[in-house]
């Protein structure tokens, strides 16, 4: 006599509770796995020509390893005008009810009636699947009905499913035959202790990170070879973490309906020495209104008990970060990009600081309010920091607002002092803002790129075929814009905060020594060809020389632009000499550029006077340099206004 009878024929149905609780949760797995598997099967029948996913791995996992025609069910469905046509759907509704009411059945045949509604619900599937059985195919609704996770359009076959499953957790909690470091545990062996132990010790390390918030409530049970772990992570339906150790394997599988928050956790989980199998997120009409379910397994091969246990540890301690991660990420991205947004999260996650503390403490209210107190001035409606501090900084404030909301929370710091902190810190980065240099210091880069290209193209240009010579004038070209696009960025800022205005002045002079370099180096490349083939070497000499000193000028330029970003009122006294020094220096380049422009018109004349051509190119090109330096003059004495003024001093 099987044991489920033998119990049975003792009256004891409670003693049947583990073991039917236990295949409830298998047969929610093999649920979820059929449901994405149709969903799977209406891409590739919208697909076919893409390659159909091999889903034997996930199978066997799910003990269905020998179940070919479920492989054959993604590979051979096709749409029939909006029918998804399945020759094995008989098969399919057969076991999508077979499961259902596996699942239901330690909730709705357990004797009482602690669940009516659950039950009404089961029934009324178990029949709707059995009138499915008369088509061939299931169409947009019935696809819909099936598969659809959003509650917003009514019940649905997937949605009943994820309500068992939470129901079957609360259930496994409760028939629990031991709590093992808070851990809901039956019918494990005495040497599953030390890896449940394992897995609770990383979940107890961060779990005060999610301070109030529900969720990692974790159940263990064996089933035959495997030990598996169960976790509950919040309250999303969806978002159940199942592991299964077995023979110093990790196997883990997780599903998600945020696509983000799934990659964020891979990647945690990559970084402690998993590798995953990921399945291709499915959109099709009908499907989960129009939402992508992403699932994926991930898997660690230990080769000893310290490394599988330090593996268990490591998958619990991770688990927190993704609860409220969407919630955390929409925040953030008010404050700078998606993408910098989720490199704050993963950071915050690194360092175990988490970010439950910063929601519970305001979250992007918190940063609003700083910095309209901080300065009204620097921020206006609608700015986001990363604009007004740069990208570094706005994200160097916010990872440090998550580390001191963590740690003030923890200590159970009122909110109200956390949101002064949080003040002081915006405050602090304020100060020590650099992003206006940023600016300053990219286009002076630009300028040097040029100049250099101009003096590489007067010390070879007779070494230069055509298509060099064009591809040096396109480089030139393609840097002036950029230099451009900052200027223009800059100017878009001053609309909004004056504070940009000299920026604004200082790229604009600048902007003219970029484009007389620019304009320089394709005058130049008209020389080298016919009738000309280069300049005399006489005058080609000077004009390196005129090239090389402006080179030099835009180094200082660098130069006094890296110092003065670090020059304030309250500054290394040092720090002002040397930038003076610097500007100085740059400022007399000038001077010799005026003299090395006069030698250069001498020389022109003296060696093309019978060259009309030659004559007015060279001319033009010596003006065009002696240009750049009279702009890089303007530019420099902006610059020494700009830095008197922000160091309190009189320009």
């Amino acid at each position: 006599m099987l044991k489920e009878k033998a119990v049975a024929s003792l009256g004891q149905s409670s003693l049947l509770m583990p073991a039917w609780v236990k295949a409830a949760l298998l047969a929610n797995d093999r649920l979820k796995l059929y449901l994405t598997m149709i969903q799977s099967a209406a891409q590739h029948a919208g697909s076919p020509e893409n390659p159909a996913t091999d889903w034997g791995r996930e199978l066997a996992q799910s003990g269905l390893h020998d179940a070919a025609w479920l492989q054959d069910l993604v590979k051979t469905a096709y749409f029939d005008d909006r029918t998804l046509v399945i020759p094995q759907l008989g098969q399919l509704l057969g076991a999508l009810a077979s499961d259902l009411s596996l699942m239901a059945r330690p909730l709705c045949d357990a004797g009482h009636e602690s669940h009516p509604a659950l039950i009404a619900r089961r029934d009324l599937w178990l029949q709707k699947l059995h009138a499915m059985e008369d088509g061939e195919g299931l169409g947009p609704q019935a696809l819909a009905e099936l598969t659809r996770g959003d509650r917003k359009h009514g019940d649905s076959f997937h949605i009943l499913v994820m309500d068992l499953h939470k129901q079957l957790n609360a259930m496994a909690s409760e028939i629990a035959s031991e709590n093992l470091d808070g851990a809901h545990v039956w019918q494990i062996e005495e040497a599953d202790r030390p890896l449940i132990k394992a897995f609770m010790r990383g979940l107890h390390r961060t779990a005060p990170l999610k301070f109030s918030h529900p969720g990692l409530d974790t159940a263990v049970t064996r089933n035959g070879s495997k030990l598996l772990i169960q976790n509950d992570i919040g309250t999303n339906d969806v978002h159940v973490l199942v592991i299964e150790v077995e023979q110093r394997t990790i196997s883990l599988t997780y599903s998600d309906l945020h696509a983000g928050r799934f990659g964020f956790f891979r990647k945690m989980l990559e970084a402690v020495g998993f590798e995953w199998t990921v399945h291709d997120p499915v959109t099709s009409e009908g499907l989960n209104a129009g939402k992508p379910y992403q699932m994926g397994t991930a898997v660690l091969k230990a080769d000893g008990d310290d490394v599988l246990m330090n593996g268990l540890e490591a998958v619990a301690s991770r688990i927190v970060f993704v609860i409220d991660w969407n919630r955390a990420r929409k925040r953030l991205q008010n404050f700078v990009s998606k993408s910098q947004a989720v490199a704050i999260l993963r950071r915050g996650a690194k360092e175990e600081w988490g970010h439950m503390a910063w929601l519970l403490a305001g979250g992007e209210r918190l940063v609003f309010t700083a910095m309209q107190v901080v300065d009204s001035e620097a921020f206006r409606v609608g700015d986001r920091l990363d604009d007004v501090l740069g990208e570094p900084s706005a994200t160097d404030f916010l990872l440090g607002l998550l580390r001191m909301s963590s740690i003030m929370l923890r200590q159970q710091q009122p909110v109200a002092l956390v949101a002064d902190e949080a003040q002081m810190l915006l405050a602090r980065v304020l100060r020590q803002r650099t992003f206006e240099f940023d600016l300053l210091a990219e286009h002076a880069a630009y300028c040097h790129a040029i100049a250099l290209a101009l003096c590489d193209a007067l010390e070879n240009g007779a070494a230069m075929d055509s298509s060099q010579s064009a591809s040096l004038v396109l480089r030139a070209k393609t840097w002036e814009r950029q230099a451009d696009h900052l200027l223009m960025d800059a100017r878009q800022r001053a609309e909004r905060q004056s504070r940009w205005h000299p920026v604004v002045e200082l790229l604009e002079k600048s902007d003219d020594v970029a484009d007389a370099l620019e304009e320089a180096t394709f005058i130049h490349s008209m020389t080298l060809g016919e009738p000309l083939q280069g300049l005399p070497a006489s005058v080609n000499e000077v004009l390196r020389r005129l090239a090389d000193t402006t080179l030099a000028a835009i180094q200082d330029q660098v130069k006094a632009i890296e110092i003065a970003r670090h020059v304030s009122d309250r500054g290394d006294p040092a720090d002002s000499d040397l930038f003076l020094q610097t500007l100085w220096r740059m400022l007399r380049a000038e001077r010799l550029c005026d003299e090395l422009s006069r030698q250069a018109r001498r020389r022109i004349v003296d060696s093309l006077h019978a060259s009309p051509a030659g004559l007015l190119l060279a001319n033009d090109l010596t003006a065009t340099i002696e240009q750049a330096s009279d702009g890089l003059l303007a530019a420099g004495y902006a610059l020494r206004k700009m830095v008197l003024t922000k160091t309190g001093m009189s320009a």
